[in-house]
């Protein structure tokens, strides 16, 4: 996918160092079980156990994208260059490509409905730092935090994504922080509030189906910012971005041993469905997976 250059107005920064957490696998596991509970219930902190015991390391976690000190910021808080951070690597340069170009196109489909449009930030980590949500640890893979409304993301990650689960390609790349942002858009709508009032007032497996539609319809915003970007597609793209959601399906990470009830992100044919609708269709009004009979 041909993107321009980041924008040197991104709100983008690293995440406060944190010197890592030390410990064993099973010491780690522990120190984010309460993360994991906190962003996706109880499902998925099962899920992750399954996956711990089939693939055996906390490390082959990170696979799975998805209360601290405030990250440090950058850009439009007046720190470090936003040059000095994306262009550290070339996987941070391809990050800042793609946040920068979510921003562009989501601020703009705002306006277009008359809606004021807050961009969040991207913060970068290593192994083990903190952010608004708690810590930010390489197994956790990238997230959103809706408490500082901010994006984590490990550039570990991509090579996790290429290598393990045979995802390749900046698309793939791409779709993995379209993703994480199209999180911040339902931050913005009020979904994300949605879930976790179901969350707090359900049981564990509604709890769960909402999580699954919460994280499909961010799969479907993902593919909402592709297809209004169709202009900049290369030859193989949309395959990759399709490779890349069936990676990280809740039956193929586990392998099908673990029952629906416990899925908190959605099979990999539901990832690729929804991700190839918002792509062909480029209307956020056709990502509502919270119709029934959506899911």
């Amino acid at each position: 996918m041909r993107l321009d250059d980041y924008d040197n107005d991104i709100d983008v920064g690293e995440a406060q160092g944190g010197g890592g957490f030390g410990g064993g696998g099973g010491g780690l596991l522990f120190g984010l079980l309460p993360l994991i509970g906190s962003r996706f219930g109880c499902g998925g902190i099962v899920v992750v156990l399954i996956v711990l015991a089939l693939f055996g390391g906390l490390g082959n976690l990170g696979s799975m994208f998805g209360g601290g000190s405030a990250p440090t910021t950058t850009s439009r808080s007046g720190g470090t260059s936003v040059a000095s951070v994306c262009d550290a690597s070339p996987e941070r340069r391809t990050t800042c490509n793609a946040f920068s170009s979510a921003e562009n196109t989501w601020e703009a489909v705002f306006a277009r409905n008359g809606q004021r449009f807050a961009p969040p930030g991207l913060r970068f980590y290593t192994d083990g730092d903190q952010s608004g949500c708690g810590a930010a640890m390489s197994a956790s893979g990238p997230f959103y935090c809706p408490s500082d409304n901010d994006i984590y993301l490990d550039t570990a990650f991509f090579n996790e994504l290429a290598n393990r689960f045979g995802a390749r390609g900046d698309f793939a790349q791409y779709y993995v922080v379209a993703h994480e942002f199209g999180h911040h858009i339902q931050s913005l709508t009020g979904a994300s509030e949605r879930v976790q009032n179901i969350q707090r007032s359900s049981g564990q497996a509604e709890g769960n189906a909402a999580s699954v539609r919460l994280e499909l319809q961010a799969d479907c915003y993902a593919g909402v910012w592709a297809g209004l970007n169709r202009d900049r597609l290369e030859p193989g793209d949309i395959e990759e971005g399709m490779t890349a959601a069936a990676a990280i399906g809740d039956d193929t990470l586990t392998q099908g041993r673990a029952s629906p009830e416990s899925f908190t992100h959605g099979t990999s044919a539901q990832r690729q469905y929804w991700l190839r609708r918002g792509l062909q269709t480029a209307d956020p009004a056709q990502c509502d997976t919270f119709a029934a009979g959506a899911v």
